[in-house]
């Protein structure tokens, strides 16, 4: 599997529960923060989910 860099770009503050629980699972705590991860199915699932929020890398 492949190697992304995921940063979150804008806030989940008027977002649905769903897609404050869908950053908090991919590790999120604050804005601008970035994580590494190894993308599969399950994570390419939640990163579509809230794919407005975020800036997707590949490394």
């Amino acid at each position: 599997m492949k190697k992304v860099r995921i940063t979150q770009i804008k806030s989940g503050i008027g977002r649905p529960k769903r897609q404050k629980a869908t950053l908090e699972a991919l590790g999120f705590k604050r804005l601008n923060q970035s994580v590494e991860v190894e993308m599969n199915p399950a994570i390419a699932g939640m990163v579509d989910a809230v794919k407005h929020l975020l800036k997707i890398e590949e490394l």
